[in-house]
């Protein structure tokens, strides 16, 4: 079933839904939806979701009425950040969609020594912005709880310091031979298990060089700063393929049977 999301002040009295903007077009013209139709519609500050009856469609609104509130079990336990080094032509934009249908909780542009790709001020803003939309309209398609934000571009630097807010952070490096994702991921589950805590809400960060790898002085400034470096295996993946590859083992490994449905 199709889905919205909306602001807080869209919602009127847990009753009424009032939608707005680009979806207007969505839900009439390529939907071609209709009075009495149903949608979900979901509210963006807390990932609540309704399923609502559309009962009024203006050229400037769609008014929609709540029939129930669904119990959303779509969002992951595990809350995974991409970092990825900027890569050439649109291959950001292949990244953000298949990280937000494999459950990512953030992603974040970093400037790499060997980023091809430089942006500054004005083209910076909108390449966010485009991409923010993108995340948004794949979180749609896949039924997300919530829009994955596309936060600022960042350097490695800034990375250092941000490493002892998560649980891990693994780096993945094709000059790594022996320590493997599989490794690490083990190892989260078997601490989770010799302090008696459950899977949930575990922190972790992903950073992923660009087109010409991480150089060694980057490397080793983040291995000081306390992540953890991986090999992916024998052979050396694209930049687009390596966020698809470690967030579908890391949902596999580390992720509850929550997901997927929804409870009433």
């Amino acid at each position: 079933m199709p889905k919205f999301f909306v602001e807080e002040n869209q919602i009127k009295n847990n009753e009424i839904i009032n939608i707005c903007g680009s979806d207007i077009n969505h839900i009439k013209n390529v939907l071609r939806k209709k009075i009495g139709n149903e949608i979900i519609v979901c509210n963006k500050s807390n990932s609540e979701d309704f399923l609502c009856e559309i009962t009024k469609i203006c050229d400037n609104n769609i008014e929609c009425k709540i029939k129930e509130k669904l119990n959303n079990k779509v969002e992951s336990n595990v809350l995974v950040t991409i970092y990825q080094g900027l890569p050439k032509a649109d291959k950001m934009e292949l990244i953000i969609q298949k990280s937000v249908e494999l459950g990512v909780f953030e992603i974040t542009p970093i400037e790499m020594e060997r980023c091809v790709v430089k942006l500054n001020g004005k083209d910076s803003l909108k390449k966010i912005q485009r991409w923010q939309k993108i995340s948004e309209v794949a979180a749609k398609q896949c039924g997300r709880g919530k829009i994955p934000k596309i936060n600022n571009i960042t350097n490695i630097k800034n990375i250092c310091n941000l490493i002892p807010k998560y649980d891990i952070v693994l780096l993945a490096y094709e000059n790594e031979e022996k320590n493997t994702l599989k490794n690490e991921l083990q190892k989260i589950k078997e601490q989770c298990q010799s302090f008696n805590k459950n899977l949930e809400n575990i922190n972790i960060a992903v950073i992923i060089g660009p087109e010409g790898g991480i150089t060694e002085n980057e490397v080793a400034a983040l291995k000081q700063a306390g992540a953890k470096v991986i090999t992916l295996g024998k052979r050396i993946l694209r930049t687009e393929t390596v966020a698809i590859n470690i967030l579908s083992i890391i949902m596999y490994e580390l992720e509850t049977d929550n997901v997927n449905c929804y409870k009433k």
